[in-house]
């Protein structure tokens, strides 16, 4: 279903409801006015319809903001309050729902698969969230049909949720035998297939069809500033442009954009969000800059060591574990090979007074600025 035949439905189900006729504009806003919301615009803005009632917004719960909208846009009180539970009735019969794009990308990215709720969309009845199998499962066409139309107005958080809809990572598809692509390059030159070779030839068309539409989506969410479709482009493909912007904010783990960084052999961008890392109060991040990029700058390694002493950890001490061969912490329960597992402590060659007072200073500056923000 369309969100041009939800529209229609409503349209009719009022009108049969009210012996009123009812301009099918009208109709969008007293959808939107259904989920609590001021306006169609607003809704397209943040939202998109769902089947099946994945639903940060109950219809339900939203009759007087219906009645009222419908009062605003000109029809008489009796209509308004027959519309109020008209159309509350009807979208709760259809199981239809709305998920806010920022929540909707929440559950695409939750590997648990248990969601879509942020904070910001915590539902009012923990019995209406549901257990969803796979991204299949949730995705309907008055979904897709919602984020393609915002798409096209530009929304890059809609590009990146449809990119993450395609996303063929995961995918478990491969043929049997001689691989399927050779049998869609065979069926391209002209070659007549039956049986499971078209299935195979198929099946790899619809990959690439897939593949085609997870990148147009990823990159024009990046070239409308998404920082996680940009993240995701220098991770699948490499891309620098997340690491040529002027910015310091990523929405992001800092240690996953330094790691991409190392990868794509930039050391300079590695140690800037390594940084912001320490200074989030990582202690790996700080073991790693002492070792491979502030190990000249022995002040500078020296603060690390006294911040991560704050935090409780000292980075000066060896650290060992024993561990299972799959690298699990060892059980004696369970018994088998013991294997080690650990780093020697930091060595560091003393520094001046003055040189130690600086770096003490500053590591107490940081310390205090998370806890400002812990509090």
């Amino acid at each position: 279903m369309t969100i041009k035949e939800l529209a229609y439905i409503a349209q009719h189900h009022l009108q049969a409801h009210t012996g009123t006729q009812f301009k099918r504009a009208h109709i969008y806003e007293l959808l939107a006015a259904a989920f609590g919301f001021n306006s169609y615009a607003a809704l397209c803005a943040e939202a998109v319809f769902t089947e099946q009632s994945l639903s940060s917004r109950r219809a339900a719960d939203f009759g007087e903001h219906i009645r009222d909208r419908c009062l605003e846009i000109g029809y008489r009180l009796d209509t308004a309050t027959s519309v109020a539970s008209a159309l509350s009735a009807l979208m709760t019969e259809h199981k239809f729902g709305l998920v806010t794009i920022p929540a909707l990308i929440t559950y695409l990215r939750d590997d648990s698969g248990y969601g879509p709720w942020t904070d910001d969309d915590e539902p009012r009845d923990r019995n209406e969230v549901r257990w969803w199998s796979s991204s299949d499962e949730l995705v309907s066409p008055i979904m897709l049909d919602g984020l393609n139309a915002a798409a096209g107005r530009g929304h890059a958080a809609a590009h990146y949720a449809l990119a993450l809809i395609h996303d063929p990572t995961g995918d478990d598809f491969d043929a049997p035998g001689v691989g399927s692509d050779y049998w869609y390059i065979q069926a391209q030159n002209g070659r007549v297939l039956t049986g499971v070779e078209q299935e195979w030839a198929d099946a790899h068309a619809t990959r690439l069809a897939q593949d085609e539409r997870f990148s147009l989506h990823l990159r024009e969410a990046a070239k409308l500033g998404h920082q996680e479709a940009l993240l995701e482009l220098a991770d699948r493909f490499n891309d620098p442009a997340i690491f040529e912007q002027e910015t310091d904010s990523v929405i992001a783990n800092p240690v996953r954009v330094a790691d991409i960084a190392e990868r794509m052999g930039r050391p300079e961008d590695a140690k800037k969000w390594l940084t912001v890392a320490a200074r989030q109060g990582d202690t790996e991040a700080m073991l790693q800059l002492i070792e491979d990029y502030d190990r000249e700058n022995l002040q500078q390694c020296w603060t690390w060591v006294y911040l991560a002493e704050l935090l409780g950890v000292d980075l000066t001490e060896d650290d060992y574990v024993a561990i299972h061969e799959n690298g699990s912490r060892y059980d004696d329960d369970v018994g088998g090979p013991m294997f080690v597992d650990g780093r020697d402590g930091v060595e560091l060659e003393p520094i001046s007074e003055a040189q130690d007072a600086a770096a003490r200073r500053a590591a107490q500056e940081i310390f205090e600025s998370l806890r400002r923000l812990t509090k």
